[in-house]
């Protein structure tokens, strides 16, 4: 199963059409949005092209591909827009390996990791910072933010491809993390 991962939309029109263009090229199942979808919030700067409705609008179109969590910037208000759910704060997919579990990052994540088992999948967002990594017996995946990122890196989604979690820069196309999630 091939998945793609979006986090930290914000409202960004220009993000949300370019994460749409390359989830149309990916031939991905799902599109994965871990939280953060409308808002910029109060400690973020307006993303360029802030449109939150014309993003709703735009993902609605998506809707019965999405799976997406609630982020700490969205609310009752924004689920109101969209056609998905996004006010679960976590969902799980279960591979026949091992269980990925999908959250935005800021109930469950690096410092509050929930009870998984060996091998499975922490997938997250809201550091706007990519990881790719295994951390003791847990693999970290968090593809870093369309719109607003951090740390020095350029915007960038994830993608899942044969056991391979990949976070891929937005514009270029390039890899900068990856991580194999073999049994």
């Amino acid at each position: 199963m091939k998945l793609m991962f979006a986090s930290d939309i914000h409202g960004s029109l220009p993000a949300t059409e370019r994460v749409l263009e390359l989830f149309a090229q990916s031939d991905a199942r799902w599109l994965v949005i871990l939280g953060d979808v409308l808002n910029h919030g109060p400690r973020n700067a307006l993303p360029e092209g802030y449109k939150p409705a014309q993003v709703a609008d735009r993902l609605n179109d998506q809707a019965s591909r999405i799976i997406a969590v609630r982020g700490n910037c969205d609310s009752e208000v924004d689920q109101m827009l969209l056609k998905f759910p996004i006010t679960a704060p976590w969902q799980q997919v279960l591979l026949p390996e091992r269980r990925l579990f999908l959250t935005h990052g800021h109930l469950f994540g690096t410092d509050n990791e929930p009870s998984l088992a060996a091998g499975d999948v922490l997938i997250y967002g809201h550091t706007h910072i990519p990881v790719a990594e295994k951390r003791g017996e847990i693999f970290h995946f968090n593809p870093g933010s369309v719109s607003i990122p951090k740390g020095g890196f350029a915007a960038s989604y994830g993608m899942l491809e044969e056991d391979v979690l990949r976070v891929i820069t937005l514009n270029d196309q390039r890899v900068i993390a990856q991580v194999t999630i073999n049994p």
